[in-house]
């Protein structure tokens, strides 16, 4: 393996951290988009600075646009406070008119300049390991490696330092201005960090690779925990995994690096959909049709235990009065025999003590629709529950 290929999955690696843990709380907090958002809206503050330095590759521009996205920020939140839009809405209104100033500067002043985003931030993950920091004549690795190595250490200093207040005001804003924890001042601090962190992988990654790094993997992990931890760490793990697995998919196939790994991320969080234990989609659909069995036995039990006369309980009649078809009657009878709610003499169904004692505590759930009536009984009577 070359020094390239080395620094190429380095740089990859510390910006999937770097993204992944402002990602988390962009996702918990509901705000996926705003990421997108900034990397449109950022083009004015690129231009300001190449007027400033006439520089294209001036650190000033990089400072000048993550000032820009903060602007964006501010700006979406003084537009949803209004109460007359929702935050989507807020966001669409934005980007569109500072990405549109942005152009409107460059057509008036800079017009014989090559300066857009892809000029100045949209970088290429292969190219990162060229583009390298020289000092004194010495060479002290690629450039991108120090400015995400940078943010990350940053990001990851005021993580510790304020990981009780981000989380309070995450989850419960009224409790932390209870608590003496300003809200606004941690959203906006968050939305800082998240925007200098957009901006500096932007000019490492380029500009899909970076939205797909802060909100892929926090989506992915949300799917696995709901605790705050855990779910940093495991969207840690999925952003790293995703970078050095995507870049080596990439260099197998001969393709786009940052393609292959948004991809990868993709597929990362496909699989999670589909097979996480508790939110992915085929438990989800396997809790529905235990739910469905569930209702179908309490209904089979409250008709046996209106109905006294045989008539009513014979297994020949059921499916008339239930108004099931065969098979779902068939499947509910053995399930309620099977867990000993039932029994049947002569063709006759009829509730055990068993079956009388969860009937009771049904009806009485159904009148009182608290949880915590039925929840000890599920496990109690159920024998069938996973």
């Amino acid at each position: 393996m070359s020094n390239p290929q080395i620094e190429i999955q380095l740089i990859a690696a510390i910006v999937a951290i770097a993204c992944a843990i402002p990602g988390v709380f962009l996702v918990l907090r509901k705000m996926a988009l705003i990421s997108d958002a900034i990397s449109h809206s950022i083009l004015p503050g690129i231009v300001i600075g190449f007027f400033i330095t006439q520089d294209l590759n001036s650190p000033l521009l990089i400072l000048l646009a993550a000032l820009t996205g903060v602007i964006t920020v501010v700006m979406v939140e003084f537009i949803q406070k209004t109460g007359l839009v929702k935050e989507d809405t807020a966001i669409g209104l934005v980007f569109p008119v500072l990405f549109s100033i942005g152009v409107i500067l460059i057509a008036k002043n800079a017009n014989d300049v090559h300066l857009d985003v892809d000029a100045v931030l949209l970088g290429e993950l292969a190219f990162a390991p060229f583009d390298r920091l020289m000092v004194g004549g010495a060479d002290w690795g690629p450039k991108s490696l120090w400015v995400m190595g940078s943010i990350l250490f940053i990001t990851i200093s005021l993580l510790i330092l304020f990981f009780k207040e981000l989380k309070v005001t995450t989850f419960d804003a009224g409790l932390s201005s209870v608590l003496g924890i300003s809200p606004v001042v941690m959203h906006y601090g968050l939305m800082s960090v998240s925007s200098v962190t957009v901006v500096g992988a932007f000019d490492a990654v380029g500009a899909i690779l970076v939205v797909a790094l802060m909100i892929a993997p926090a989506a992915t992990a949300y799917l696995l925990t709901e605790d705050l931890k855990k779910m940093i760490w495991l969207s840690i793990l999925f952003g790293v995994f995703s970078a050095i697995s995507g870049y080596w998919v990439a260099n197998i196939l001969d393709a786009s690096i940052s393609g292959s790994i948004a991809t990868t991320l993709g597929v990362v969080f496909l699989l999670v959909y589909l097979f996480a234990p508790k939110k992915g989609l085929i438990s989800v659909l396997y809790r529905q049709k235990q739910q469905r069995i569930e209702v179908s036995l309490i209904t089979f039990l409250l008709h046996l235990n209106r109905h006294e006369e045989e008539s009513e309980r014979h297994i020949n009649h059921l499916q008339e009065h239930i108004n099931w078809r065969a098979v779902r009657a068939r499947s509910v009878l053995d399930l309620a025999e099977k867990n000993n709610l039932v029994e049947i003499e002569n063709q006759v169904v009829s509730l055990t003590e068993k079956g009388l004692a969860f009937t009771e505590k049904s009806l009485e759930y159904i009148i009182n629709n608290k949880d915590e009536k039925i929840e000890p009984m599920k496990e109690d009577f159920f024998l069938f529950r996973g």
